[in-house]
């Protein structure tokens, strides 16, 4: 019998934007709830523990200052030198909610998690300003790639 795989998504943000899109995602990861079992924390509550147990990883920050958020900044602080060499490879998405263009928020984030050795395994989604109908099924569908992916053993 094959292990059932592991999903951490976490997430920050004040306004609800950024909630908005991670709650889409992790809808679509949901789906396959009897393959994937599917860990939430808020970037703040989030730790070591957690990504030695995941398998995959997704991701949702706002953009503040053409930057990602500061609790993700503080989770990616705290968790980088301990996990050092322990997940390499690890997939992972990443969604932005931004008020600019969100470049600057992704390639902050794509530094990090390059140096942990992870591995990007779809295009991070972008969503300036409110989010539509379209943007939520996006994200839906980004959730649904990682969980299948790990269910499969893609990634």
């Amino acid at each position: 019998m094959r292990r059932m795989k592991h999903l951490l998504a976490i997430y920050s943000g004040q306004t609800g934007h950024t909630r908005a899109l991670f709650d889409a995602a992790c809808q679509g990861a949901a789906e396959l709830g009897d393959e994937v079992e599917l860990r939430i924390r808020p970037a703040l509550q989030a730790g070591l523990e957690d990504l030695l147990w995941a398998d995959g990883l997704l991701i949702a920050t706002p953009e503040n200052f053409g930057y990602m958020s500061g609790a993700l900044k503080d989770f990616l602080d705290r968790v980088y030198y301990p996990l050092e060499g322990r997940k390499t490879g690890l997939p992972y998405v990443l969604c932005v909610s931004a008020g600019n263009d969100g470049t600057g928020a992704v390639r902050a984030v794509e530094r990090i998690v390059t140096g942990c050795g992870w591995n990007r395994v779809a295009e991070p989604i972008v969503v300036k300003g409110a989010q539509q109908a379209a943007d939520l099924a996006r994200c839906r569908e980004m959730g649904q790639t990682i969980a299948a992916g790990l269910a499969c053993g893609i990634f």
